[in-house]
């Protein structure tokens, strides 16, 4: 069961020569693989329920933690770093992505994704313990630190065992996983922190993750491959204040500091230089953190420009959501969490269909194409959200929105995976989650600025009532409270900025649609379907 184990019935890869066997075939451009390169179908269902574990752990700490914010505020103060307990999480899951990436490409998937959950677990129970806003932050940080792993290492980990042709089906379940989550999410988090305490919704980390580190502890058994290492500690460092940078500067831009303060154009100079030294060091350095080759494939390079803008349009735009929901709409926090089902669940069907039909046929490239244009046309109608839209309505909207989704976020991460060699599967995936994290908090700030400056030029009169947008944060119990006639004015300006941010992410979601029409039809790796690959019986789980 232990790492020894973990490569004991698979050859072993020696040197820097890697052949092509495990490679993935003719580096990655879907030239033929072995069969025996991948796991079987009985070996990979034996260790999916761990990865999806682990992908559960991810998802529901992200949603979860919203819900209970304000008891936290309550509890601990510190309303003025708020913020921090989002953003220290985020940053550090965003700078540590690549680097678990690219060390599970080099020694190993298994220890790397097993020390992730680890950390995890430990900034989990350290969270709940907290006794002040500054301590919470930092166990938030710690939290980030393991967070940066588990998506990768779920994804990467699929990508290992998995040939391209059939991982659309696999990939199926983590998007139910995601659907759960993003349902569950919240209603979880709500019923924790009223019934029990906000300090709950770190401790309930501990028995989902502790169950995803044993069970795979005692399945995830991957190929073993041993070559010569260089860390590349310059360029991972330099990525590492690249991403530091830029997340700081899309969080602080704006709310904490005006655009044109010190501050964040220094910010900004920092990214753009900290951005050329690590293109100078990775054309230098033996291993790269992340290679500059792979970019020469015009696949990689189009999927990393393609979820940049997913993010940012989809991530994005999404945010200003919830306050239309609880303010125009009056919904609940819960009910505001329960209506975006309908947008999960055409997400889910769609990306079932994609999957079984990229393992039939082996074709993918119409896929992102539809998956684009949709998106485009949902987040069109969602530009149309107005005061007297109703649930109904807007349902049907993320109906189409999730269906476009469905067809596009898989597919990409399947397209990626496909352009690169076996070794370098943690770096596609990680470089993947890398560009989307990046896209999505650069739209949030970006849009945020967008959503603030439209609502404050909007609300007229009920500035007179002491309303502002506080940098596009307002809070659905004090329009609540407002007479009638401030209240109309209020809906009418949230409505009217909500408008104003899905007006200018459609230019993105069509960049996303015409991106997806320079996909090469690139044909996928592994087995055809119904071309079972026989496995050792040592290869299974004892």
């Amino acid at each position: 069961m232990d790492e020894a184990r973990d490569g004991a019935d698979f050859p072993e890869v020696t040197g820097g020569n890697v052949p092509d066997r495990v490679n993935g075939g003719a580096h990655g451009n879907g030239g033929a693989a072995a069969d025996d390169e991948y796991l079987s179908s009985r070996q990979i269902m034996i260790i999916l329920p761990g990865l999806l574990m682990a992908m559960m752990l991810a998802m529901l700490d992200q949603l979860i933690v919203g819900t209970a914010l304000p008891r936290i505020v309550g509890d601990l103060g510190g309303v003025s770093h708020l913020s921090w307990v989002v953003t220290a999480y985020t940053l550090a899951a965003t700078i540590t992505t690549p680097f678990y990436g690219k060390l599970g490409d080099m020694y190993g998937r298994k220890k790397f994704f097993i020390a992730s959950i680890v950390i995890f677990l430990a900034g989990s129970a350290l969270s709940g313990l907290s006794h002040s806003m500054t301590q919470l932050i930092m166990f938030r940080a710690i939290q980030g630190l393991g967070a940066g792993g588990l998506m990768v290492g779920a994804m990467a980990t699929i990508g290992d065992i998995v040939p391209p042709r059939e991982r659309g089906r696999y990939m199926s379940y983590f998007m139910v996983v995601m659907m759960l989550a993003t349902v569950g999410g919240p209603l979880v988090g709500g019923w924790i922190t009223t019934a029990f305490s906000w300090r709950w919704i770190f401790y309930i980390n501990l028995p989902l993750g502790g169950a995803a580190l044993v069970y795979l502890i005692g399945t995830m058994h991957l190929p073993r491959r041993r070559v010569e290492h260089r860390i590349d500690y310059l360029g991972g460092g330099l990525l590492g204040v690249t991403s530091a940078a830029i997340i700081l500067l899309a969080t602080w831009g704006g709310t904490e500091y005006r655009w044109a303060s010190p501050q964040v154009l220094g910010l900004a100079a920092l990214a753009v230089a900290a951005l050329a030294g690590f293109i100078a060091a990775e054309r230098r350095a033996g291993e790269p953190m992340l290679p500059l080759h792979l970019f020469r494939s015009r696949n990689f390079s189009v999927t990393m420009v393609l979820t940049f803008f997913v993010g940012l349009a989809l991530f994005g735009a999404m945010t200003f959501l919830p306050l239309y929901q609880q303010t125009v709409q009056g919904a609940s926090p819960t009910v505001s969490g329960l209506l975006f089902t309908p947008l999960m669940v055409g997400s889910a069907l769609t990306s079932i269909v994609a999957g079984q039909a990229v393992t039939r046929t082996g074709k993918y490239k119409i896929f992102p194409i539809i998956g684009g244009l949709i998106m485009a046309v949902g987040m069109f109608l969602l530009s149309r959200l107005g005061v007297s839209t109703t649930r109904t309505t807007i349902i049907v909207y993320y109906v189409v929105l999730g269906l476009g989704m469905g067809f596009l976020m898989q597919m990409v991460s399947l397209i990626a995976q496909n352009s690169v060699e076996l070794k370098d599967m943690g770096v596609a995936s990680s470089a993947r989650m890398f560009f989307q994290q990046i896209g999505g908090s650069l739209g949030v700030a970006a849009l945020g600025a967008l959503f603030a400056s439209r609502l404050n030029s909007a609300l007229g009169a009920a500035a007179s009532a002491g309303l502002h947008a506080g940098g596009g944060q307002l809070d659905p119990a004090q329009v609540e409270g407002l007479r009638p006639a401030i209240r109309h004015v209020v809906d009418s300006a949230i409505a009217h900025a909500v408008q104003g941010v899905f007006i200018w992410v459609i230019p993105a979601s069509v960049i996303v649609f015409v991106l997806a029409l320079f996909i090469k039809e690139v044909p996928l790796r592994g087995r055809a379907p119904g071309a079972e690959s026989p496995a050792p019986e040592a290869d299974l789980v004892a």
